[in-house]
């Protein structure tokens, strides 16, 4: 009986948070590269941004970070198996700039969302 327990707790569902990352708001962009992508979101007041690896499971160097025009960066990065982030930052009527890593690939957006 307790291993059809393990085997149902490994089979349920993530939560809602997993496929975000941790971010609120909607999701405003999907910036891919070879190895992974940044999903950008957006609320009213701020901009949220996530690292993805494509092939999680694998420790390896990832980083996000996040500025918006006229402000400083945030970031987040170190050895991760799925993800780096959540980086969040005040973004009212404001560009941001973000870059994101995983692995060897990479992206760097320029400025979006203005």
């Amino acid at each position: 009986m307790a291993l059809w327990l393990g085997v149902a707790g490994l089979m349920a569902a993530q939560p809602a948070e997993a496929a975000t990352g941790g971010c609120e708001g909607q999701l405003v962009r999907t910036l891919p590269f070879s190895t992974g992508e940044v999903r950008l979101y957006k609320t009213r007041d701020r901009a949220c941004a996530v690292a993805v690896a494509h092939r999680p499971g694998v420790r390896r160097p990832m980083s996000v970070s996040i500025q918006p025009r006229g402000g400083y960066p945030v970031r987040d990065s170190g050895q991760f198996t799925r993800y780096a982030g959540p980086v969040t930052v005040h973004a009212i009527n404001r560009c941001v700039y973000v870059k994101g890593s995983v692995g060897a690939g990479s992206i760097d957006s320029g400025w979006i969302l203005c």
